[in-house]
Formats: structure tokens, C-alpha cells, sequence
């Protein structure tokens, strides 16, 4: 009984010692991080946005950015405010749960976080916008411009993640995390140290085979999804995608507004053949731009076509292609993460057409 005893006390000296790092390392996070811009109180819900207001003389429409998973506003802000400040109103967001925003009661899938921007959009006294959303901002902007036409003026999807793929597995992590009471107690003893030793090499293979820009993982205030109810946030939103894909994919013919998708063709993340092509597919005139040894982050790598998508969706007349192969030519000879990044592969069956 005595060694019993012994080692339940062990474990809970290793859990209660866990617990204080995260606690630790999240204050730590948090002082590094802090919020940039304004909070508003939506539906509950506290956001923290960064609202750019319209220049007297502005040549495009408004513009509202949806980062990804994992991310905040920073992740768009940073690559994409410099090329667009000065002819556009720009509204960046960290989405339900993420950076500084609170989850609130009813952000839990796409459409509720659509919601939210749309509300958001009318606190600020913006009509309607051009949606530009990456990798699983590209799923809230498919349900944005679905459930809010009336605000959609175009839609721009930067490595969009929005269909269901072969199996519809996540990391593993993220199922523990959404599992009740053992996902607490992951979420705020291993998340933190785990993650902080492997986001780095993670970050590599998001980007790969293109080069993480310098500083990135510091200056886009990303290890404030190491936080556990930001780390829950997201991992409620990566593991429920695939059922929210199955029951709303086959809705994105009701889409009408102007569409580009942008996606590279070494994208490691997300099955580009599936998402990109499919959106293609399912949105009646949805221009689809491939760029070739391009990873998943069109934001940071091709941010001159990614702006470019955003003016020919506002109705300027915009070669994509030629844009595209442009940047081929500048990220032709790029090879990060050889080695230690997968290509992810597609079932032939997969890209039948349907």
C-alpha cells in the first residue's frame, strides 16, 4: 500500500507540477503578446480586432481577413496591412477563442463564427466586404459568403480548408483535448511544454518547402494558442471541420459571389486537391489559381498574388495566372524541410471528378 500511495502522490506532484510551467509559461506568453487593437462586446462574446478605417480616397471595397487554426490576427495583419493600408478599410480579428478573443457561448462551428463577423462588421459600421480566409478561415469564409450574402462582395481562399478528405482523421491531440475531463487536464499540463518544444519544427512544415519568414513564430504572436483554453478553442475547431465539411459542402453552389481560390501544390497541411479544387468546382465561376512549390501559406509567400485576388474579385481586371507563375519563378528553387516534412497524398480515387 505504501508504494501505492507513494506513487499516487508522485503523479500528483508531476500533474500539480505541469500545471504550474503552463500557468507559468501562458503569463509569460501573455506578456510577450499582448493584444493589439479593441475589444467589442459580440453576442457574448469579447473579440479583439485591429479596424483600419477607410482612406478618403479608397480604391477598393473593404476587406476582412479570417486567419487559421493555431493563429490570431497578427498572421494576416503583418504580410497583408502593408500592401493594402492607404487604399482600403481593413478589419483583422482574432477569431472566437483565439489570441485575445473570448469563445463567448456560440462560436463553436464555422457558420456561429461567420455570425459573429457579420455582427461585428455592423458594430463597426461596415455594409459589406471582400472575405479573405486561410486554411480554416477559409471554411468561416465559405460560410460567410453562403449565410451573409447580402455583405459578401467577393471571396478570396488562401489554402482553404472546407471539404471532407479521405478518413477525416486530425492529430491526435486534438481529439484527447475535446474528450471531457481528460482533455482539460491535457490541454492545461502537456499542451504547453509539448508544444512550445515542437512548434518550431511544426512551423517548418506548414510553410514548407518555402522558408519561415525570420522571427515569424515571435513577431505573429503564435504561442498564444499554447494557452489551454486557446489550445481547446482550437482543437474544438480542427476536430469538428470534417463533420461540419460532410453536412455543408454539398451548400457551396448557393454561393453567388466572385471567387478566388489560391493554392500551392505542396501544401502539407490540408488536402489541396480536395478543398481548392473542390470549392473550384462547386462555386459557379470560382477562379482557381495553382501555384507550383507552394506550401500552405499563400499569405506570407504570395502575398503580391494574394492581394491581386483580392482586387479581381472587387472587380479589377487581374491576370491570376500570370501573377502565379511570377511567384513560381521566385519560390522555383525552394526545398525547406526536405526530409522532414511529408508531401501529403491523395487517393487517385479521391480526385475523380463528382
Amino acid at each position: 500500500m505504501n508504494l501505492i500511495y507513494a506513487a499516487l502522490a508522485f503523479l500528483m506532484a508531476l500533474i500539480f507540477g505541469f500545471v504550474g510551467v503552463t500557468r507559468v509559461g501562458s503569463w509569460l506568453i501573455e506578456r510577450r503578446n499582448p493584444p493589439i487593437g479593441e475589444f467589442a462586446d459580440i453576442d457574448g462574446a469579447r473579440i479583439h480586432y485591429v479596424h483600419v478605417p477607410a482612406p478618403a480616397n479608397a480604391e477598393l471595397p473593404p476587406i476582412v481577413l479570417i486567419h487559421g487554426a493555431s493563429a490570431n490576427l497578427r498572421d494576416q495583419m503583418l504580410p497583408l496591412r502593408p500592401l493594402l493600408e492607404g487604399r482600403a478599410e481593413m478589419l483583422f480579428f482574432d477569431r472566437p477563442g483565439h489570441g485575445w478573443s473570448g469563445r463567448g457561448t456560440n462560436n463553436e462551428n464555422p457558420s456561429a463564427q461567420a455570425n459573429t463577423i457579420a455582427a461585428l462588421m455592423d458594430h463597426l459600421g461596415i455594409r459589406n466586404a471582400v472575405i479573405v480566409g486561410h486554411s480554416f478561415g477559409g471554411v468561416v469564409t465559405s460560410a460567410f459568403g453562403r449565410e451573409h450574402p447580402d455583405k459578401t462582395l467577393g471571396l478570396v481562399f488562401l489554402a482553404p480548408a472546407t471539404h471532407p478528405w479521405p478518413g477525416g482523421a486530425t492529430a491526435w491531440y486534438y481529439d484527447l483535448t475535446t474528450m471531457p475531463v481528460l482533455g482539460w487536464l491535457f490541454s492545461e499540463t502537456l499542451t504547453y511544454p509539448a508544444g512550445a518544444l515542437q512548434m518550431a519544427d511544426a512551423t517548418t512544415c506548414v510553410f514548407s518547402p518555402n522558408k519561415v519568414p525570420d522571427n515569424y513564430l515571435s513577431s505573429a504572436s503564435i504561442p498564444l494558442v499554447l494557452r489551454p483554453t486557446a489550445f481547446r478553442a482550437n482543437a474544438t475547431d480542427v476536430a469538428g471541420l470534417y463533420r461540419y465539411a460532410l453536412a455543408t459542402a454539398p451548400r457551396y453552389a448557393e454561393i453567388k459571389a466572385p471567387s478566388v481560390v489560391i493554392s500551392g501544390d505542396r501544401d502539407k497541411v490540408v488536402y489541396a486537391h480536395i478543398h481548392s479544387a473542390g470549392l473550384a468546382r462547386d462555386i459557379a465561376g470560382a477562379e482557381l489559381v495553382w501555384v507550383h512549390n507552394l506550401g500552405h501559406k499563400p499569405d506570407w509567400i504570395a502575398t503580391d498574388l494574394t492581394v491581386g485576388a483580392i482586387e479581381k474579385v472587387a472587380g479589377k481586371n487581374i491576370d491570376l495566372q500570370a501573377m502565379a507563375r511570377t511567384v513560381e519563378a521566385r519560390i522555383a528553387g525552394d526545398a525547406y524541410g526536405a526530409g522532414r516534412c511529408a508531401d501529403i497524398k491523395v487517393p487517385q480515387a479521391e480526385l475523380a471528378p463528382t
